[in-house]
């Protein structure tokens, strides 16, 4: 056959593809997103998109997003084997319960995920350095930042003695053991008062006013960060101080907050989706550990709580809300 015969011969034979084959060579890799909503989901959203931007990928131009918002535990592991039979490209969530339904439903879909716990420890990989499997992403360590928290509200309240802290004991993050040393380290007694629901949640205030606890710090939770408003609300009417573990307290109304950038978390989370996406492996990308921390200050909160900033803590903050 000669070379122009030939040519045309091969056009002619793509030109009657059957439409499904050329379908699905066109078609756009799915990205599975596996989370529970939240507060906050759109703004942690654009950061991921961000990091998607940063390699290459835009939304509804070449790669699409399949989400899944399960509001139950049990449900995690029914949306995860959902995305599995779609057959998406990858599987990203910013949920513990989220990464663990992943991981127990599929070994071979790579997995990005953002989590506040151990990666390692949850066994989701098998090393920081190396997660050798099909899952990597975003671990940052919460009750690590807790001595710093207290230290921070000892620098605001040299003469306080008592401090709460509000705990979910259903939270494995929830280290009391941990949170007493911190606080014993900074010169603290510690109050601990332990909330499961919301009705909990107002009798530990109301504990911490009968107490006369001189400040409160608020760890790291689901259910803390999803009544926020009412936690920051709740501090307001107790006039108590409270240091909380995220900034987005502060902006809704919270006296101080120091924590990892959430938003730096999702963006890497992004980032990681688009090198697998570019070929990447999981098991060969280093779990990322953020390495930035947000100081806040709302001074319009001191006010309404006659509180006197000191200098030093001022031009320790990252960002000061007046």
């Amino acid at each position: 056959m000669k070379r122009r015969e030939f040519i045309t011969a091969f056009g002619a034979a793509a030109m009657t593809l059957p439409l499904p084959a050329q379908a699905q060579k066109l078609a756009m890799p799915v990205i599975g997103s596996l989370n529970r909503p939240s507060p906050g989901s759109e703004t942690f959203g654009e950061a991921f998109r961000r990091g998607l931007k940063q390699m290459g990928f835009v939304e509804g131009q070449n790669v699409s997003i399949a989400g899944r918002w399960p509001n139950a535990n049990e449900e995690l592991r029914d949306a995860a084997a959902d995305l599995v039979r779609k057959r998406v490209a990858l599987i990203f969530t910013a949920d513990n319960g989220g990464a663990l339904a992943a991981k127990a439903t599929t070994s071979e879909i790579p997995i990005v995920f953002v989590v506040g716990l151990d990666p390692v420890a949850m066994g989701l990989a098998a090393s920081i350095n190396r997660p050798a499997g099909n899952a990597t992403g975003v671990a940052f360590q919460v009750s690590a930042l807790e001595p710093k928290r207290f230290e921070l509200l000892h620098a605001l309240l040299p003469h306080a003695s008592l401090v709460g802290v509000l705990v979910n004991p259903d939270n494995p993050n929830a280290d009391v053991t941990g949170l007493r040393s911190a606080a014993s380290s900074s010169g603290l007694q510690l109050l601990v008062l332990e909330a499961r629901n919301l009705p909990e949640l107002e009798q530990a205030f109301a504990t911490s006013v009968e107490r006369r606890a001189n400040a409160l710090l608020v760890t790291s939770d689901r259910l803390f960060n999803l009544e926020r408003r009412r936690v920051v609300d709740l501090a307001a009417l107790s006039a108590i101080p409270t240091m909380y573990p995220w900034r987005d307290f502060a902006d809704a109304g919270g006296l101080m907050s120091y924590g990892n950038s959430l938003t730096d978390a999702f963006r890497q989370g992004g980032i990681y989706v688009g090198r697998i996406l570019k070929g990447d492996k999981p098991a060969d990308l280093p779990i990322w550990q953020p390495t930035r921390f947000e100081f806040v200050i709302n001074l319009k909160v001191a006010k309404t709580l006659d509180l006197e900033i000191p200098p030093g803590l001022l031009a320790f903050a990252d960002e000061v809300i007046e």
